[in-house]
């Protein structure tokens, strides 16, 4: 039963995508704190106002049955916060891909001739033009 499952496990990538949402969290939470701890600060720190997640645009004030103001508002400071803040993970997120996953360069064309008849391109063994049928 334990050798079945050894070879469940490996067979169809199931370790390796356990270990891949592992560290996904992990570097999830590394990316969050550098947006709101590093970025978000420097950010409202350009701003005018350092509270700008606050900001909020009321649309009706009544008092409570316990005499407590109830503020009903819509909170857009935090919609744009929230916005900003997957802007920069997102940004960020691509930054490590890029520099983490190296592109391949294209593989060279096959090598070709050119046809002396119709003027296309054909292999470069071809001994007749598959378009004109005319021999090379």
């Amino acid at each position: 039963m334990i050798k079945g499952f050894k070879e469940f496990l490996l067979k169809n990538n199931v370790l390796a995508l356990a270990i891949a949402v592992i560290v996904g969290g992990a570097v999830g939470k590394v990316v969050s704190s550098l947006a709101a701890d590093v970025i978000m600060p420097l950010v409202s720190f350009v701003l005018p106002s350092g509270e700008w997640r606050s900001a909020k645009f009321i649309l009706k004030t009544t008092t409570g049955p316990d005499g407590k103001p109830i503020v009903n508002a819509l909170t857009y400071g935090t919609f744009f916060g929230n916005v900003v803040d997957f802007l920069i993970i997102s940004l960020i997120v691509y930054l490590i891909t890029k520099a983490l996953l190296k592109e391949k360069p294209a593989p060279p064309p096959p090598p070709a001739k050119t046809c002396p008849r119709c003027k296309e391109t054909v292999a470069v063994d071809a001994s007749r033009c598959k378009f004109c049928t005319s021999d090379i």
